[in-house]
């Protein structure tokens, strides 16, 4: 009999039919003219489970009773009711593309040896992949699973590709195989996908969407992990995954909640332009964690080990908190968490690259390093809180050679950003860090503000100690600042030559013992009279009157070689001298007119130095 008018299935020659139109007397000729391994082309025939298992029996071997199929091409093929291909093995390719399941479909223990292709095939029943094996591409772009499917346990040889696929129902693909790449690009899962256990060698979920919760627990990615553009509307449950290469959530998107941890990536982590709408918790130990305009828009942590963080420009609507993990993370039932791939890492520090941009009125640091961080440019720097042990860099060690011996100068916490300002500068001390490629050129302009701002946060911590080093950062980017008056960085010169911003007691107090010295020497040379006079008494006698007059002549001034007037004697009057006019007070000594001009230079300057010498000391001790 002719075909129906509209069949599109494929005539089979010389019967000039499709399979399902052949009479029952034609379909047994041509089913027995097919044996293991033949050749089958029935695109858009439609197949009802009668008709497919007919087709599969004259391809089943005698002896192993398995159903082997040479080239497979069912291109826009319908399966009406069960298409049951269960441990069917495909020789060479397997052509499903644009084939339409009308009911279960059941691929349990297939083996694909080439390729097989299921692009655009619509799955409207449950769908089962379990234990099969792909040993070429297995092709499912644009592929619709309208109710749930099932890869548990699969193994993909060659390339998986699901790129826009859409899965209506649940999706599971637990222990799954993975050896090559896995593109799953813009696929949509409506339901649950379950990827619990899954080897990744490459992923790829870029702009995929899941509207309900997605479970990666651990998954093993061996290569790269691409999440980019992904949006996850459920729970994204990373926990226990582990990513031995670089993983990319660049714009990813997580509106309910997110667990990604603990976990171990091996390489490099980024989460830049990211948007976290759902409190999230994130414990990973990874080489570098990159967050550029990254926006939390909701409660965060972040517990980290080994990991260099770069947060520039990332928004903080709330409280965020970056915590250096001392210890190996612990698992929900105890387990510690291999960290084996980041044997080769030094130790488990982790480093703020840069805060530029941020506004830092939310974000809490505890135990960090911060000693390569650049803060120029972040906002509200003051309401930075900073807790636990969080390490800046120190300047270099500058050695000054005295008598045959190296004398260090007072170290003091400083930027990065000073390193790099000081390093480029002509004749620079060796030890200051140069800038690396890209973190631009800031001076002593713009990084005065940030130190006050440091030092603000460090005051309202009540750590006044800790403050004194920003503090002294603050007068020395402002004393070096060429917008700066003249008048001003002449005085803070002196001011830092003195006392070191009053900060530096030791150099206060050899100023003043300089100063002492000197006011003693020239009060033995030119200050003290030659003896202290005497009074002299003067009168007159007129007829019973008598008339006196007492008076004390000028101290006379040393004459005599210069190494005479250095005695004993003289030493002791003017260490008095000296010592009351430290403490500003008057020795009541007998000077001559120089020396009450030293005394008065004396008075004048040593109680500064002293003063500033206990400032100092207040400084460096007060909380």
């Amino acid at each position: 009999m002719d075909d129906p008018v509209g069949c599109r299935g494929l005539r089979i020659e010389p019967l000039g039919r499709c399979l399902r139109h052949l009479t029952d007397r034609e379909r047994a000729a041509y089913f027995s003219g097919l044996g293991p391994g033949s050749a089958v082309d029935h695109r858009g025939t439609e197949l009802d489970a009668l008709l497919l298992t007919q087709l599969l029996d004259a391809l089943r071997d005698p002896v192993t009773r398995a159903v082997r199929l040479g080239h497979a091409d069912f291109r826009s093929a319908t399966f009406e009711g069960t298409a049951d291909f269960r441990s069917a093995i495909f020789e060479t390719n397997a052509d499903f593309r644009s084939a339409t399941f009308m009911g279960t479909a059941n691929f349990v223990s297939v083996t694909f040896k080439s390729n097989a292709w299921f692009g655009s095939a619509a799955f409207a029943g449950v769908t089962w992949f379990e234990l099969t094996r792909f040993a070429a591409v297995a092709g499912f772009a644009a592929v619709t699973f309208k109710h749930d499917v099932a890869f548990v346990s699969p193994t993909f040889e060659g390339a998986a590709r699901f790129e826009s696929a859409t899965f209506e129902g649940y999706t599971d693909f637990r222990t799954a195989t993975f050896k090559d790449h896995a593109r799953f690009r813009s696929a949509v899962f409506k339901s649950d996908a379950r990827f619990t256990e899954v080897f990744f060698k490459d992923a790829a979920f870029k702009s995929a969407v899941f509207e309900c919760n997605a479970w990666f627990r651990s998954a093993t990615f061996e290569g790269d992990a691409r999440f980019g553009l992904a949006i996850f509307e459920g729970d994204a449950d990373f926990r226990s995954a582990v990513f031995k290469g670089n993983v990319r959530f660049t714009s990813a998107v997580f509106k309910r909640s997110a667990g990604l941890g603990p976990l171990v990536w091996a390489g490099e982590v980024t989460l830049s332009g990211a948007v976290f709408s759902c409190p999230v918790t994130i414990a990973i130990a990874a080489r570098r964690l990159e967050c550029w305009r990254t926006r939390w828009s909701s409660t965060a942590a972040l517990q980290l080990r080994y990991a260099t963080v770069d947060f520039a420009h990332s928004v903080f609507e709330h409280p965020l908190t970056i915590i250096a993990e001392p210890d190996l993370f612990r698992l929900s039932d105890g387990t510690l968490v291999d960290e084996q791939v980041l044997s080769r890492a030094p130790e488990a520090t982790v480093w703020v690259a840069s805060l530029r941009g941020v506004d830092a009125a939310h974000l809490v640091l505890a135990d960090v390093n911060l000693s390569r961080c650049l803060f120029t440019g972040t906002v509200h720097l003051d309401q930075l809180r900073l807790e636990g042990t969080c390490s800046f860099e120190v300047v270099p060690p500058r050695t000054h050679w005295w008598n045959g011996r190296p004398v260090w100068f007072t170290q003091r916490r400083t930027l990065a950003e000073e390193h790099h300002w000081r390093s480029g500068r002509p004749g620079a001390i060796r030890g200051w860090n140069t800038a690396v490629f890209g973190t631009g050129h800031v001076g002593p302009a713009q990084l005065a503000p940030v130190y006050r701002a440091l030092r603000k946060s460090f005051e309202d911590g009540k750590n006044e100690p800790g403050a004194a080093d920003f503090y002294y950062g603050e007068m020395e980017m402002r004393r070096h600042d060429s917008s700066t008056s003249r008048a001003e960085r002449r005085l803070l010169t002196a001011y830092w030559a003195l006392s070191g911003y009053g900060l530096r007691a030791t150099r206060a107090l050899v100023w003043l013992l300089l100063a002492m010295t000197a006011t003693l020497l020239a009060m033995m040379l030119w200050g003290l009279a030659v003896d202290d006079p005497k009074p002299v008494s003067t009168g007159k006698v007129t007829g019973q009157d008598i008339r006196l007059t007492t008076d004390t002549p000028n101290p006379a001034n040393p004459i005599g070689p210069l190494q005479e007037r250095i005695s004993s004697g003289r030493f002791e009057k003017g260490l008095r001298v000296v010592i009351n006019a430290v403490v500003f007070r008057s020795s009541d000594q007998d000077v001559t007119s120089a020396g009450t001009y030293i005394e008065m230079l004396s008075r004048l300057t040593e109680p500064v130095l002293l003063g500033l010498a206990v400032l100092a000391v207040r400084n460096r001790v007060k909380r």
